[in-house]
């Protein structure tokens, strides 16, 4: 399995070449359609694991082992915006830190609703959404996507008038061609239309009393709760489950072994992972895939909130 850029697999323990550090993550700042558009230019896109939706091949993906779902990420200084797209699988996005704010609808008007950190919020299939760091710092979300291949992103209309500005020609294929840097058009390559105002009118609309019942606040379920799933606040199918673990300095807690792909992401603090016979420590923005078929022990000596994401119903006790 690839390991995260820079590793050398030679020295690294099994578990270690499982884990993506945040410090270690490799960005992409041309990975959309949108990244030369005043206002967007700054973004870095992550592939944490899986292939994401990037539509630049030079993307960096960490871990490209399938696991049924994708983990990415996006790094935003203030004021910086990802614009209005949508998605053909379920979206999930946890609020490592900052403000952000979430605006959907084709325009961004439909209904607005601001996440902060620890915060989870998921966007319904077909719904155009952008979002925006509305904090002072430079901050970050991790993102899920479901499926192995999770499909492309379909713009607003206005986004692709606002890329031919600045050499950016995505293709129907997918892929992105940047004229600014001296790529070209061959004769075989067609670019992607633009999304029509029938594609448009056929998402779907969200009304604003609605969009507070697509998040899940930090201090909404304590302890150990399951946000995403059957019995769970967010009940809709998405393909993989997300439960949040709000671990007590001191406390202990194990992943319990399954057959489908788990994977642990940290919020905030330190964890300590104990999982066939070696030892880890995760901080804080880290991502760590569990081995199949095995438990992982976790412990928080100073504290923790992590996320478990799981392709079924986690299993995660107090030990």
């Amino acid at each position: 399995m690839p390991t995260m850029s820079g590793a050398n697999a030679s020295t690294e323990t099994r578990l270690q070449q499982r884990v993506v550090r945040y410090d270690d993550l490799v960005p992409c700042y041309n990975a959309f359609i949108d990244t030369r558009t005043p206002g967007s230019e700054a973004k870095e896109n992550f592939t944490i694991i899986g292939p994401g939706v990037s539509e630049n091949p030079a993307q960096h993906v960490h871990i490209a082992e399938s696991h049924g779902f994708n983990i990415g990420g996006a790094r935003q200084p203030p004021h910086c915006v990802n614009s209005q797209h949508s998605h053909e699988s379920a979206e999930v996005f946890v609020v490592m830190n900052g403000a952000w704010r979430f605006d959907l609808g084709e325009d961004g008007t439909d209904a607005q609703v601001v996440v902060g950190p620890g915060d989870l919020i998921s966007l319904p299939v077909r719904t155009f959404r952008g979002f925006t760091n509305i904090g002072s710092e430079t901050a970050f979300l991790f993102a899920v996507l479901g499926n192995d291949d999770p499909g492309r992103v379909t713009w607003a209309p206005q986004v692709f008038s606002m890329a031919n500005d600045y050499g950016l020609v995505l293709l129907e294929s997918g892929r992105l061609v940047d004229t600014a840097a001296g790529e070209s058009l061959s004769a075989d390559m067609v670019p992607m239309p633009p999304t029509n105002a029938e594609t448009a009118a056929a998402m779907r609309r969200v009304a604003p009393r609605e969009a507070e019942a697509f998040v899940v606040r930090a201090g909404s379920v304590p302890g150990v709760a399951n946000l995403i799933g059957d019995d769970a606040p967010i009940d809709w199918p998405h393909g993989f489950s997300v439960t949040r673990a709000v671990i007590a300095a001191g406390d202990n807690h194990l992943v319990a072994p399954r057959t489908t792909a788990q994977v642990v992401l940290v919020q905030t603090g330190a964890v300590d992972c104990r999982c066939d016979g070696e030892e880890l420590t995760l901080g804080t923005g880290d991502t760590f895939t569990v081995p199949h078929g095995y438990d992982v022990a976790i412990a928080a000596p100073g504290g923790a909130t992590v996320f478990l994401v799981t392709g079924d119903a986690p299993v995660l006790v107090a030990a």
